[in-house]
């Protein structure tokens, strides 16, 4: 069966590609691509982005959106995705929508009409260096103070926080009921003092942070949703952040067959059923994430389903950067710069850069744990 796209979907799509022909320039590529964080070029095509209401597409009109449903947020995704443009963003895909859904009318109208605009960006505060898969043992503690709460902890991994202007925090505000009923999800300025980020360097180069809260004052009026009921929002979000773009994916393993095309192993056999059998996976990845758009248009919740979308998509993405390593040999080591480097360096980059793949938003084991029980219904023991 062929799955297809409404003529106005179409033109969509044409219209977001063109736009990024223009726009997504190398410097963008290379700020978006460097692991390091936004700079101003990306900054720059966000918010022209949010200035044609593309970066929460789905969103209603005075909030910044554009009412579109979530396959045409889709197309948007996947355009963005394929020209390393800045796509995965966590104000627009995690905080955004969680606002959307649980947050007071005053928290929507303060917070969501600037994130849809591209002027600002959320930091994910989730993990701790004692939860991450098991992210109900966070630990650091807000402490409700009357007018506000105080925050004491630290959080580890929470990628951004050196350039956003927010921390999505996830705090623990009750310790005297089971972990995940006691958890809250705050709006914190990253400017607020008593925080303190120190920079975890990745193998790629790319960059992620520490950060340290040390009596920081976060007024009530920045907590979004219930006390005490964050573990159930942040498991609506990840439901978001799991619709995972393939556009990406699809440009490196066209990159992968002009760079084949090009050399000697373009008659090559094995060489040519290897991109096949990649090309036809990155096809059922798209279906697969084109699908979540499509139940979350009809009203479903998209939850073991999203968890298919995200391990097979980032184990793909590892299979793309594995075959180019392969193709490439001994230069697939070479860096970025380097003279000799085929591609200028971009398949080590890559094949470092996807191992991070398997780890953020869930690791495959956790997903794979999400569809035994919540789609196969299999037991836990």
């Amino acid at each position: 069966m062929d799955f297809g796209f409404t003529k106005e979907e179409e033109a969509l799509r044409q219209e977001v590609r063109e736009f990024l022909k223009r726009e997504a320039t190398p410097e963008v590529n290379e700020e978006v691509e460097s692991g390091k964080g936004l700079g101003p070029h990306a900054k720059a095509i966000l918010r022209k982005l949010g200035a044609k209401r593309w970066l929460a597409p789905h969103w209603p009109p005075e909030f910044g959106g554009m009412g579109a449903s979530y396959i045409q947020r889709f197309i948007i995704k996947e355009e963005l995705a394929y020209f390393s443009a800045p796509h995965t963003l966590v104000g627009a895909d995690m905080a955004g929508p969680t606002i959307l859904l649980f947050g007071n009318q005053e928290q929507k109208e303060k917070f969501l009409p600037p994130i849809a605009r591209g002027e600002v960006e959320y930091a994910l505060g989730y993990t701790e260096p004692h939860a991450g898969s098991d992210l109900a043992a966070l630990d650091i503690r807000a402490v409700d103070q009357g007018d506000h709460f105080r925050v004491n902890g630290q959080k580890v991994f929470n990628t951004a926080t050196h350039y956003a202007d927010y921390h999505w925090l996830g705090a623990r505000t009750d310790t005297t009921v089971p972990q995940h009923k006691g958890i809250s999800l705050f709006i914190v300025p990253l400017t607020s003092p008593g925080i303190t980020i120190n920079p975890i360097w990745t193998m790629d180069g790319g960059r992620t942070n520490a950060g340290f809260y040390d009596d920081v004052k976060v007024p009530k009026a920045n907590m979004v949703g219930q006390m005490n009921r964050g573990w159930y929002h942040i498991a609506a979000a990840l439901d978001f952040e799991r619709n995972y773009s393939i556009g990406h994916i699809k440009r490196a393993l066209e990159r992968l067959a002009e760079f084949v095309a090009d050399s000697p192993q373009k008659d090559d056999q094995v060489t040519r059923r290897k991109l096949a059998d990649l090309a036809v996976e990155t096809e059922v990845a798209y279906l697969f994430s084109a699908r979540v758009a499509w139940m979350i248009d009809r009203g479903f919740v998209p939850n073991y389903e999203a968890a298919m979308v995200k391990a097979f998509a980032s184990e793909l993405e590892n299979k793309v950067a594995q075959a180019g390593m392969e193709l490439l040999g001994l230069y697939g080591q070479l860096q970025r710069h380097s003279e000799r480097a085929p591609m200028d360096g971009w398949v080590d980059h890559w094949y470092m850069a996807t191992k991070r793949s398997l780890i953020v938003r869930g690791t495959s084991d956790v997903m794979r744990n999400i569809i035994a029980l919540r789609g196969l219904g299999l037991p836990r023991e």
